[in-house]
């Protein structure tokens, strides 16, 4: 089946909805489709908020889909909107796809309210890094599934967490979708396994829609790379053993997590997984491949080098507040947690960069773009939680004047931040209706690929 005409049935979404609208929006669906759309079971988060899960058509295979496993990625929950409506209206594409569909529009709910406050302000970068919001990985619903590891024993899954466990041990799917999606760069994947019969699919989709390839710098280098933006899913174990080659710290006392739902539902019933990473905003040089007069290394280095700025910028804000910080705020715990772990988190980062001699080659552009400019689009987004726990701050402690200078001082890092971005991009913003509408022909194809080849 040619699932490209899809395309077109796409609402052009000018923003995206709150958690309260998708809950709306879910009651409408099973209140006009009652054959076909059901919620079968219901989570709650940790704030009391209730997880509906909904259950369209009566397949002979599973697929389970999840948007928001991290809070700050509605791009997920926008297609599974898209999708729902269309399996319940589109009765040739519910039979063409033997499957019974598992969905849940927001997995992190609680996390997913503290972003809301860009939704509707989705073309801006400095909006988006203001009201952005990111738990630390022990904290997320993505990292939290147990695993035992030599010293990582991680028992500690969320309550989000635990319903996806439930359903992932109910259902046993052959087909999971966890809708994560990037902040700037280009589209790239995570898959189970080599499949080279999806890479046509998975190269020419996002051109379709006018987003390039990330062909810069991956996620983490050292990812197996299985064709040009396509990545092999990893494991915690994996990440775990990485910094044990790369550190002599006690690699569980880095990650503080625990694995990944692939990797928990790959051991529980070999399920096929899918990742399909789209960003807000893009550059064109994140897919330029000019090769440059300098060397991958000397590019990644001296991006190192500014994260050691960083995470000492940090470090010093927290300390001039002193003691008067809300450590009860959400937003602490990411941004201690990095102070916490950074530094020996960079540690192996370059111990590994100086000894691997395949990064002795010219560097492209692209690469050098994501280690001049991406990451530093990824520390502004720090910058702004810093600045939310700043405010938290002060509301809690009022006039002390530490505090209120620390908050100063986090007010003038996310300023100048933002203008170095501003100075440095030529960045738009993607319409959402095209990143929906590459999250949704690639998990399509997949699920059409798993169901003709697994």
């Amino acid at each position: 089946m040619n699932f490209e005409p899809l395309g077109k049935l796409i609402p052009d979404y000018s923003r995206f909805f709150t958690v309260d609208e998708h809950n709306e929006r879910t009651l409408e669906l099973v209140k006009k489709y009652p054959e076909t759309v059901r919620i079968t079971h219901e989570g709650t988060s940790r704030a009391g908020d209730k997880i509906p899960v909904l259950e369209i058509g009566s397949g002979s295979r599973h697929a389970l889909l999840f948007g928001c496993p991290h809070p700050n990625e509605p791009i997920g929950a926008m297609m599974l909107d898209t999708l729902c409506n269309l399996l319940a209206r589109e009765e040739g594409l519910l039979k063409e796809l033997d499957y019974t569909w598992h969905i849940i529009k927001i997995i992190d709910v609680d996390g997913t309210r503290l972003n809301e406050g860009w939704f509707d302000k989705k073309d801006s970068i400095e909006s988006y890094a203001e009201n952005f919001y990111r738990p630390p990985g022990y904290k997320q619903v993505e990292w939290t599934f147990p695993v035992q590891y030599k010293t990582l024993n991680f028992q500690s899954p969320l309550p989000e967490t635990q319903l996806l466990m439930d359903l992932i041990e109910t259902y046993q799917p052959d087909f999971m979708y966890s809708l994560h999606n990037s902040g700037f760069g280009g589209a790239y994947y995570y898959i189970s396994g080599d499949s080279p019969e999806l890479y046509p699919h998975l190269h020419n989709i996002p051109k379709k829609f006018g987003v390039p390839l990330s062909l810069g710098e991956p996620e983490i280098p050292f990812f197996e790379h299985l064709a040009p933006a396509i990545f092999k899913l990893f494991s915690s174990k994996e990440l775990y053993d990485h910094l044990a080659k790369h550190t002599d710290k006690d690699p569980a006392e880095i990650l503080r997590m625990g694995a990944g739902s692939d990797e928990y539902a790959e051991r529980i019933c070999k399920t096929y997984s899918l990742v399909t990473e789209v960003p807000y905003f893009y550059d064109s040089r994140v897919e330029d491949k000019t090769e440059l007069e300098i060397t991958r290394k000397e590019s990644l280095l001296a991006n190192l080098k500014r994260q050691r700025e960083y995470l000492s910028l940090l470090e010093t804000i927290l300390g001039t507040a002193g003691k008067f910080i809300d450590t009860e705020s959400p937003f602490f715990f990411p941004i201690n947690e990095v102070i916490e772990t950074g530094t020996e988190s960079l540690k192996a980062d370059e111990n590994w960069i100086q000894s691997d001699e395949k990064l002795n080659r010219p560097a492209t552009a692209a690469e050098d773009f994501d280690n001049q400019n991406v990451s530093a689009f990824y520390r502004c987004l720090y910058l702004g939680m810093l600045k939310r726990l700043m405010k938290a701050s002060r509301e809690k402690f009022g006039s002390e004047d530490k505090v209120i200078r620390a908050s100063k001082e986090a007010d003038l890092a996310f300023s100048n931040q933002i203008k170095i971005l501003n100075e440095n991009l030529n960045y738009e913003a993607i319409p959402i209706k095209n990143l929906v509408g590459i999250q949704l022909l690639t998990g399509l194809y997949t699920a059409k690929y798993i169901q003709e080849n697994r």
